[in-house]
């Protein structure tokens, strides 16, 4: 790993170096080491080497690692751990999970919010900070001035403040109690409400935003079984949201809430298959691209054991979805991007280590072969908002 890092990192060198001039689009992958999957457990690695974050240039053709660290992360929550300022220039990782210190076969909840400066040569973790307990999702606001990180094991959303690279913590909100899972939140384009996906009680909460202040409206929405990865357009008229389900071998669901109705609601739900993990909707609001595990994950002499997930894309006409295509994936995988003219799709899969690229041509949904190694199972994967 670490031979990895070091030809990585001077190959990052000459790469972010000439970012600017090439139109990069970032893309942030954080790679889990701590844990494997050996036929349908989850097992902790003995001795693991360090997590890390893969920084990807997807303006360039075929897409281009530009650099790896040493980071923390976690597969633990919704695929959505990452999130990136609207300049590129800094990346929020949040570490949901840690090393149990007085059992190294097990993991207890972590609670840390990593800084890492991308303009940095190699890129690097500039500070750490404090969230709630087991903190999960993270969203920047379009602004690059406001961060929300969902903490699942206390039912809360700790605020941060960005001025420049400086992020510093602002407060938390409490929407339900420690069972509440709280997993994801998502920020609208006019960084006035924020919704946030609470996979313990199965519900999704609407919060109001004005400034740096941040309140819990009580409008709760319900969509489907454990809704988790959630997700607002571009356009800022509808929502997505991935309900992962029970895992036990049922079809599950995603979700649209349309906000453009008083109060914001959810209007349809169509199935997926089993477990759909990652969800997020293009650059220009037209398409939603929605990663399933399909039983990928399970042993294989499970009734439900699939060898391979799926890639599932769907056209929006308003708040309406219609399938589109469907392509095989790996084995556990988890977050899925898309490219900033929503033409490139990018899944990551924890038990390959590696993020598949596929095209959208407009009418076929295409694997371009491409695949990006990664150092430690891609349990997220993001771009910036923008």
């Amino acid at each position: 790993m670490t031979t990895r890092c070091s030809v990585l990192l001077a190959a990052g060198v000459a790469l972010i170096a000439l970012a600017p001039d090439a139109h990069a689009q970032l893309l942030a992958s954080v790679n889990d080491n701590k844990v494997v999957l050996v036929n349908g457990s989850v097992k902790t690695v003995p001795n693991a080497p360090p997590d890390t974050l893969t920084v990807v240039d997807l303006g360039a053709r075929p897409p281009k690692v530009l650099a790896e660290i040493p980071a923390g992360g976690s597969v633990v929550g919704p695929p959505l751990s990452v999130a990136l300022t609207p300049d590129e220039s800094l990346a929020l990782v949040t570490v949901n999970q840690k090393i149990d210190p007085a059992d190294p076969t097990k993991q207890t909840a972590d609670n840390r919010l990593l800084v890492v400066d991308l303009t940095l040569t190699p890129p690097a973790v500039t500070a750490t900070l404090e969230t709630g307990k087991a903190p999960a999702g993270v969203s920047i606001n379009r602004r690059g001035t406001l961060a929300l990180v969902a903490n699942r094991e206390d039912g809360t959303v700790s605020v941060f403040t960005i001025q420049g690279k400086t992020v510093a913590p602002a407060g938390r909100v409490t929407i339900g109690d420690a069972k509440s899972g709280v997993s994801h939140v998502t920020i609208s384009p006019d960084g006035k409400l924020a919704l946030a996906s609470r996979d313990g009680d199965d519900r999704i909460s609407v919060l109001a935003i004005d400034g740096t202040k941040v309140e819990y409206t009580k409008r709760d929405m319900n969509a489907g079984l454990r809704p988790y990865g959630i997700d607002i357009a571009p356009s800022g008229t509808f929502a997505v949201v991935a309900n992962i389900g029970r895992g036990q071998g049922d079809n599950d669901t995603i979700s649209v809430i349309d906000l453009q109705a008083s109060p914001p609601r959810v209007v349809e739900t169509v199935t997926v298959g089993q477990t759909p993990e990652g969800i997020k909707v293009s650059p220009d609001s037209t398409l939603v691209a929605v990663q399933v595990m399909n039983g990928s994950n399970k042993a294989k002499e499970s009734p439900f054991f699939s060898d391979h997930g799926k890639l599932v894309l769907f056209r929006v006409n308003g708040t309406a979805l219609t399938k589109l295509a469907e392509a095989p994936v790996g084995h556990w995988s988890q977050g899925v991007a898309f490219s900033a003219d929503s033409r490139m799709i990018v899944v990551g899969n924890m038990v390959e280590q590696e993020l598949w690229v596929f095209e959208w041509t407009g009418s076929t949904l295409r694997d371009t072969g491409q695949r990006i190694k990664v150092g430690g199972g891609s349990a997220a994967i993001r771009t910036a908002d923008k």
